[in-house]
């Protein structure tokens, strides 16, 4: 795969994802995909395939009224692309880290995204 193609489909995937666009979302996705969220440097949340990945995205979708990753840098080489991200978003409800509906978060992390079969196989998102 190309580094256009690549970048295309990661586009594509956080374009959908900032729309709330969950089968936008599914589309550049290889069945196999495995998602895993690390935050502080522990995984705190990993699915496999795409009906999990499915699954939480649709869960996901309750947790803020507005959200929005910007891409700030891309780094890109074989069969993967890292993304450095700029998050916002406004809580839709009250979370257990003390974070209030209607309140704002702001967070900076990356994204790393590998490729088979020209699809995204593989999503760490890092914060």
């Amino acid at each position: 795969m190309d580094s256009y193609q690549a970048k295309k489909l990661v586009t594509d995937y956080i374009e959908a994802y900032n729309r709330f666009d969950v089968a936008g979302m599914m589309a550049p996705l290889h069945d196999e995909v495995t998602f895993r969220n690390v935050a502080g440097g522990e995984v705190s949340l990993t699915t496999h395939g795409k009906a999990e990945f499915q699954a939480q995205a649709e869960q996901a979708k309750q947790y803020f009224s507005q959200r929005e990753q910007r891409v700030t840098d891309w780094q890109i080489a074989d069969n993967r692309v890292e993304v450095l991200i700029d998050y916002s978003a406004v809580a839709a409800m009250d979370f257990p880290n003390g974070l209030k509906t209607g309140d704002t978060l702001q967070l900076q992390g990356k994204s790393v995204f590998q490729f088979a079969d020209g699809k995204i196989i593989a999503i760490d998102d890092i914060s």
